[in-house]
């Protein structure tokens, strides 16, 4: 389990984040819903070691305290973070940005089972391997990050922003695979403006506003929260606000 605490941030004189906390277990997909600007990609990178923290947090994982770890032990430890905006190597093959992210030491003796798992999550990569990953559609160069993220043999997934960017057909299509993600046994803290489509594949979800963690539950009680449905699901009542 992924449990975290006492999450501030801040970027000069605002403060983007206050005393945040959440858990996330394996095997569970976990949304985060907010407006933009609320503190969302703040979140991820804190949990991953990418900002720092204007106070002492507590991030741990399996009972493990990763809090002052850098971040790419952090990954060692299991935690991997797909970026908004992918961050693909896009002159780079399909192959080549998969093996990049079987780097980390726990991944290296199963590459070759990660590999296969990926291709089974991603049936398109696995048939695309020498691609360019440059030449590919956005949602397969999404599928490209979440496969090389993937390969590091995390426990828990941060993403941010997943479908940002993509056709309808093609978000279908990425949340589908994110089913199967946590099929595998993978935790997922997910981050998406597509309210709908998360909460869909969701086991349970959080509200941050303002850069705070205003309240949260089970997917199915957000969804039936009129509250929740006007802010993020455009109305109430078959939609109508």
């Amino acid at each position: 389990m992924l449990e975290v605490s006492g999450i501030s941030v801040t970027y000069g004189q605002h403060r983007a984040l206050t005393d945040a906390a959440l858990t996330v277990d394996r095997g569970e997909i976990v949304v985060i819903l907010g407006s933009n600007g609320a503190g969302k990609t703040s979140l991820l990178k804190a949990i991953a070691g990418l900002l720092p923290c204007a106070t002492e947090k507590s991030v741990k994982l399996a009972g493990r305290d990763l809090s002052r770890l850098p971040a790419h032990q952090i990954v060692e430890a299991g935690l991997a973070l797909v970026p908004e905006g992918r961050g693909v190597f896009g002159e780079l093959t399909v192959a080549e940005n998969l093996l990049l992210g079987a780097n980390p030491k726990r991944a290296r003796r199963s590459e070759a089972a990660r590999r296969t798992l990926v291709s089974a999550l991603f049936p398109r990569l696995g048939e695309r391997l020498r691609q360019t990953v440059r030449t590919m559609s956005g949602g397969e160069q999404q599928m490209v990050a979440i496969g090389r993220a993937l390969m590091s043999n995390p426990d828990i997934l941060l993403l941010d922003e997943p479908s940002l960017g993509l056709s309808p057909m093609l978000v279908r299509e990425l949340f589908a695979a994110l089913r199967r993600v946590r099929e595998s046994g993978v935790g997922l803290l997910l981050v998406e403006q597509n309210a709908r489509e998360s909460l869909a594949i969701a086991n349970r979800g959080y509200l941050i506003e303002n850069g705070r963690i205003i309240g949260q539950g089970s997917a199915a009680a957000l969804m039936s929260d009129d509250a929740v449905r006007r802010a993020y699901l455009g109305g109430i009542a078959h939609g109508v606000a």
